[in-house]
C-alpha cells in the first residue's frame, strides 16, 4: 500500500487555470510487426497540425501496440488443452481461443455463457485476458487473435525514448485498453502502460480547499486520462488509434501500472 504523502510537493500542477485538450491524430496506417511506432506517432501529429510540446502525453491503443510487437497467433497453430475445451463449452467460444486466454491468465475466476473473467498475468482482472480479434486483419483469410503486449510498461517506456532521442521533446506516453468494470454496464479506457507520467496521484496528507487533510483520498490519474483519450478514439471503426493529451494536471514522475492494480489482500469483490 503507498504511504501517505509526507512531503510539501503537491502532485498538482499549480496554474491558475486549468485546461486539458485532446487531440485525436488522423492518418496512422494498419500496423504491422516491426512498425516503428514514435515514427508513425510523429508523422501523425504533424498531419493534425501540432507540434510536440514538453509535458504532452501521448496516448496509445494497445492494440496498435501489440501488432507491432507481434503478439498475433494464428488460431491454425493453436492445440487446445483438455482444460480448454471444458470451459470452451462453458462460456461458449472457440477452444484455440480459450487456449489463448488460459496461457495469457494467473487464474480463472468466473466462467458463464460469454464471458470468461481472469486474472491476467500482468495482475489486471478482465475478460478475456484481452485475447482480442477485432479489427485485426486476418493473413491469407486466416483466423488470428491478438494478445496484450508482453510488457505495457516497458512498451511505453520505449516509445517515450524513442519520441525523445528523435524530437527532443520529453512527452509522456500511456497505452490504454477497453475494460469492463464490476457493477457496472458498458466498457472504458483503463491504463496498462505508462512512461513518464503517475499511473496513481496519491494526496492522502494534502489539505482540500476548508484545510482538512486528505486520507483516503487517491486519484487513479492515468485510469481518467485513458478514459478521456478513449472517447475520441472510439471504440469500433474509428480509426484513431492515438491521442495527442495536452496539460494533464499532474506532476510528472516515473511510474508503473502496477500502482493501480489493488492488492488481492485487499480486494473486497473477489
Amino acid at each position: 500500500m503507498l504511504e501517505p504523502v509526507t512531503n510539501h510537493q503537491s502532485p498538482v500542477t499549480p496554474v491558475k487555470q486549468r485546461e486539458l485538450t485532446l487531440t485525436a491524430l488522423p492518418g496512422i496506417p494498419e500496423v504491422v510487426r516491426g512498425a516503428k511506432l514514435a515514427e508513425l506517432l510523429l508523422a501523425a501529429v504533424t498531419s493534425a497540425g501540432k507540434t510536440l510540446e514538453s509535458g504532452d502525453v501521448l496516448v496509445v491503443a494497445q492494440k496498435i501496440v501489440s501488432k507491432a510487437e507481434g503478439r498475433v497467433v494464428r488460431l491454425a497453430e493453436v492445440a487446445p488443452s483438455a482444460r480448454a475445451h471444458e470451459l470452451a463449452r462453458i462460456v461458449e467460444k472457440d477452444p484455440r481461443l480459450v487456449e489463448l486466454m488460459l496461457r495469457e491468465t494467473r487464474e480463472v475466476l468466473r466462467a458463464k455463457p460469454g464471458v470468461l473473467i481472469v486474472e491476467h498475468r500482468l495482475g489486471f482482472v478482465m475478460a478475456s485476458a484481452g485475447v482480442d480479434q477485432s479489427n485485426v486483419p486476418g493473413i491469407d483469410r486466416e483466423e488470428i487473435a491478438l494478445l496484450l503486449p508482453e510488457d505495457p510498461d516497458a512498451s511505453a517506456r520505449r516509445m517515450r525514448g524513442d519520441l525523445r532521442e528523435t524530437c527532443g521533446v520529453d512527452v509522456g506516453v500511456l497505452i490504454n485498453d477497453s475494460f469492463g468494470r464490476a457493477w457496472r454496464n458498458g466498457v472504458t479506457g483503463v491504463a496498462i502502460g505508462v512512461a513518464g507520467i503517475p499511473a496513481l496521484v496519491d494526496l492522502r496528507g494534502h489539505p482540500d480547499r476548508q484545510g482538512r487533510l486528505l486520507r483516503v483520498t487517491q486519484v487513479a490519474a492515468a485510469d481518467e486520462l485513458a478514459a478521456a483519450a478513449s472517447l475520441l478514439m472510439g471504440q469500433s471503426g474509428e480509426g484513431f488509434p492515438a491521442v495527442l493529451a495536452r496539460g494533464f494536471p499532474y506532476a510528472r514522475r516515473e511510474s508503473a501500472v502496477a500502482e493501480l492494480i489493488r492488492p488481492c489482500a485487499e480486494d473486497l469483490f473477489r
